[in-house]
């Protein structure tokens, strides 16, 4: 079993969420996390995933171009992707500066994709996904690795019930 953590990031604080989220995935002892950026993910990594935890910082209140590129380029793999789990995480700049709603753009990427979508845990923040202003602090290290473990945990227990 396959997590895949995508991100698009400029300045690193994209890619360090990114790194910490894939920790939480790594946690789970029967699944294997694949971390990429945008650009470098080929139709074998989504295949061969049966959960996707998609990032980006925010431009202009969505997701950036380059990652809403792999949507695009894929769009042919709807039909394989559909009931494999998905999740998102955002920063930006700004405390206010719309994470919330570049998180629901990669959302809405992932429900056109047929995928079931968590949030992060309840015990973390229990909202859209990890996000936050600048590079992670310690409290959001904290939770992006909750959300890894949970979307890996999530995708054990769809596995088992499907075979």
């Amino acid at each position: 079993m396959q997590v895949l953590v995508i991100y698009y990031s400029r300045s690193g604080n994209t890619k360090k969420l990114a790194e910490e989220i894939a920790n939480g995935v790594k946690e789970v002892p029967e699944v294997n996390c694949l971390l990429k950026s945008a650009a470098d993910v080929t139709k074998d990594d989504l295949l061969s995933s049966g959960g996707i935890i998609a990032g980006s910082p925010v431009y202009f209140g969505g997701m950036a171009a380059e990652l809403k590129q792999v949507f695009d380029k894929f769009v042919g793999l709807r039909k394989q992707m559909g009931d494999k789990i998905g999740a998102a995480f955002a920063t930006s700049g700004d405390q206010s500066g719309g994470k919330e709603t570049t998180m629901m753009s990669i959302i809405q990427a992932l429900l056109i994709y047929g995928m079931i979508i968590v949030g992060d845990p309840l015990d973390a923040t229990g909202h859209y996904g990890i996000s936050c202003t600048g590079k992670p602090d310690e409290k959001t290290i904290v939770n992006a690795r909750k959300l890894g473990k949970r979307v890996a945990l999530l995708v054990t227990k769809l596995m088992k019930t499907s075979l």
